[in-house]
Protein backbone atom coordinates (compact mmCIF):
# COMPACT_ATOMS: atom_id res chain seq x y z
CA UNK A 1 0.00 0.00 0.00
CA UNK A 2 1.42 3.30 -0.87
CA UNK A 3 2.33 5.56 1.50
CA UNK A 4 0.48 8.74 0.59
CA UNK A 5 0.58 12.18 2.32
CA UNK A 6 -0.37 16.32 2.35
CA UNK A 7 2.04 18.68 3.23
CA UNK A 8 -0.29 21.84 3.32
CA UNK A 9 0.97 25.61 3.54
CA UNK A 10 0.29 28.96 1.87
CA UNK A 11 4.21 28.82 0.09
CA UNK A 12 3.71 32.28 -0.20
CA UNK A 13 6.78 32.48 -1.52
CA UNK A 14 8.36 28.93 -1.46
CA UNK A 15 11.41 28.80 1.43
CA UNK A 16 14.68 26.86 2.18
CA UNK A 17 12.33 26.10 5.12
CA UNK A 18 9.64 24.28 2.85
CA UNK A 19 12.38 22.85 1.18
CA UNK A 20 14.16 21.24 3.82
CA UNK A 21 10.90 19.60 4.67
CA UNK A 22 10.15 18.43 1.20
CA UNK A 23 13.33 16.67 0.97
CA UNK A 24 12.58 14.87 4.53
CA UNK A 25 8.91 13.98 3.72
CA UNK A 26 10.23 12.64 0.12
CA UNK A 27 12.40 10.03 2.39
CA UNK A 28 9.50 8.80 4.23
CA UNK A 29 6.39 8.28 1.87
CA UNK A 30 5.50 6.83 -1.71
CA UNK A 31 3.67 10.30 -3.09
CA UNK A 32 3.79 13.78 -1.50
CA UNK A 33 0.54 16.39 -2.34
CA UNK A 34 1.32 19.77 -1.67
CA UNK A 35 -1.42 21.61 -0.96
CA UNK A 36 -1.51 25.32 -1.24
CA UNK A 37 -4.63 26.83 1.00
CA UNK A 38 -6.29 29.55 -0.15
CA UNK A 39 -7.93 31.60 2.25
CA UNK A 40 -10.55 34.58 1.20
CA UNK A 41 -9.18 36.77 3.99
CA UNK A 42 -5.57 36.45 2.90
CA UNK A 43 -4.23 38.79 -0.19
CA UNK A 44 -1.20 36.75 -1.31
CA UNK A 45 2.10 38.11 -2.18
CA UNK A 46 1.82 35.52 -5.34
CA UNK A 47 -1.28 34.12 -7.00
CA UNK A 48 -2.14 30.62 -6.90
CA UNK A 49 -0.52 29.89 -10.19
CA UNK A 50 2.89 31.71 -9.18
CA UNK A 51 3.01 29.73 -6.07
CA UNK A 52 2.38 26.72 -7.78
CA UNK A 53 4.62 27.29 -10.48
CA UNK A 54 7.63 27.80 -7.83
CA UNK A 55 6.33 24.48 -5.95
CA UNK A 56 6.83 22.75 -9.05
CA UNK A 57 9.51 23.89 -10.20
CA UNK A 58 11.75 23.61 -6.81
CA UNK A 59 10.14 20.23 -5.28
CA UNK A 60 9.52 18.23 -8.53
CA UNK A 61 13.37 17.46 -8.22
CA UNK A 62 13.89 16.79 -4.57
CA UNK A 63 11.05 14.23 -5.09
CA UNK A 64 12.54 12.71 -7.95
CA UNK A 65 15.47 12.49 -7.11
CA UNK A 66 13.96 10.23 -4.03
CA UNK A 67 11.84 8.15 -6.23
CA UNK A 68 8.62 10.05 -4.76
CA UNK A 69 5.87 11.21 -6.75
CA UNK A 70 4.42 14.70 -5.92
CA UNK A 71 1.79 16.72 -7.22
CA UNK A 72 0.72 20.10 -6.33
CA UNK A 73 -2.99 21.30 -5.73
CA UNK A 74 -5.33 23.66 -3.92
CA UNK A 75 -7.80 23.78 -1.03
CA UNK A 76 -10.24 26.06 0.75
CA UNK A 77 -11.63 24.06 3.56
CA UNK A 78 -10.31 21.62 5.98
CA UNK A 79 -6.85 20.88 5.97
CA UNK A 80 -7.92 17.08 7.33
CA UNK A 81 -10.89 17.30 4.17
CA UNK A 82 -8.47 18.11 1.81
CA UNK A 83 -6.37 15.00 2.85
CA UNK A 84 -9.35 12.65 2.92
CA UNK A 85 -10.46 13.87 -0.71
CA UNK A 86 -6.54 13.68 -1.67
CA UNK A 87 -6.21 10.13 -0.68
CA UNK A 88 -3.50 11.08 1.75
CA UNK A 89 -3.31 9.27 5.29
CA UNK A 90 -0.36 11.05 6.37
CA UNK A 91 -0.25 14.77 7.13
CA UNK A 92 3.37 16.49 7.13
CA UNK A 93 3.84 19.14 9.42
CA UNK A 94 7.31 20.97 9.52
CA UNK A 95 8.73 22.73 12.93
CA UNK A 96 10.89 25.30 13.88
CA UNK A 97 11.00 25.50 17.24
CA UNK A 98 8.91 24.98 20.44
CA UNK A 99 6.60 27.62 19.83
CA UNK A 100 5.45 25.68 16.57
CA UNK A 101 5.55 22.78 18.48
CA UNK A 102 2.79 23.85 20.79
CA UNK A 103 0.14 25.53 17.85
CA UNK A 104 1.19 22.14 15.88
CA UNK A 105 0.22 20.08 18.77
CA UNK A 106 -3.12 21.66 19.04
CA UNK A 107 -3.76 21.20 15.69
CA UNK A 108 -3.04 17.78 15.37
CA UNK A 109 -5.08 16.83 18.39
CA UNK A 110 -8.09 18.46 16.56
CA UNK A 111 -7.99 17.03 13.46
CA UNK A 112 -7.03 13.30 14.60
CA UNK A 113 -10.77 14.04 16.49
CA UNK A 114 -11.86 15.23 13.30
CA UNK A 115 -10.72 12.45 11.12
CA UNK A 116 -8.99 10.03 13.07
CA UNK A 117 -7.58 8.37 9.93
CA UNK A 118 -5.29 11.15 9.10
CA UNK A 119 -1.91 10.97 11.00
CA UNK A 120 0.10 14.20 11.62
CA UNK A 121 3.90 13.75 11.10
CA UNK A 122 5.70 15.97 12.82
CA UNK A 123 9.19 17.08 10.49
CA UNK A 124 12.05 19.06 12.80
CA UNK A 125 13.94 22.00 10.70
CA UNK A 126 17.75 21.33 9.63
CA UNK A 127 19.28 24.01 11.88
CA UNK A 128 20.40 26.45 9.02
CA UNK A 129 16.71 26.89 8.12
CA UNK A 130 14.89 27.18 11.98
CA UNK A 131 14.51 31.36 11.15
CA UNK A 132 13.30 31.22 8.01
CA UNK A 133 9.75 32.58 7.46
CA UNK A 134 7.80 33.43 4.56
CA UNK A 135 6.42 36.18 6.36
CA UNK A 136 10.16 37.83 6.89
CA UNK A 137 11.36 36.76 3.62
CA UNK A 138 8.06 38.90 2.42
CA UNK A 139 9.08 41.91 4.64
CA UNK A 140 13.11 41.62 3.68
CA UNK A 141 12.58 41.34 -0.07
CA UNK A 142 9.97 44.41 0.23
CA UNK A 143 12.75 46.78 1.73
CA UNK A 144 15.18 45.92 -0.92
CA UNK A 145 16.72 43.18 1.47
CA UNK A 146 18.85 40.20 -0.42
CA UNK A 147 17.17 37.33 0.42
CA UNK A 148 18.99 34.60 -1.06
CA UNK A 149 20.15 32.75 1.61
CA UNK A 150 16.46 32.05 2.27
CA UNK A 151 15.08 31.03 -0.47
CA UNK A 152 15.83 28.64 -3.43
CA UNK A 153 17.36 30.64 -6.84
CA UNK A 154 14.19 30.83 -8.93
CA UNK A 155 11.95 32.20 -5.82
CA UNK A 156 14.52 34.91 -4.97
CA UNK A 157 14.42 35.82 -8.90
CA UNK A 158 9.97 36.39 -8.88
CA UNK A 159 11.07 38.20 -5.32
CA UNK A 160 12.86 40.29 -7.38
CA UNK A 161 10.70 41.09 -10.22
CA UNK A 162 8.10 42.06 -7.33
CA UNK A 163 9.94 44.36 -5.33
CA UNK A 164 12.20 46.07 -8.08
CA UNK A 165 14.98 48.39 -7.16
Amino acid sequence: MARVAIYPGSFDPVTNGHVDVVRQACTLVDRLIVAIGVHPGKAPLFAIEERRAMIEEVFAPLAASSGCAIECVTFDNLTVTAAQKAGASILIRGLRDGTDLDYEMQIAGMNQTLVPDVQTIFIPASATVRPITATLVRQIASMGGDVSAFVPKAVATRLKAKFPQ
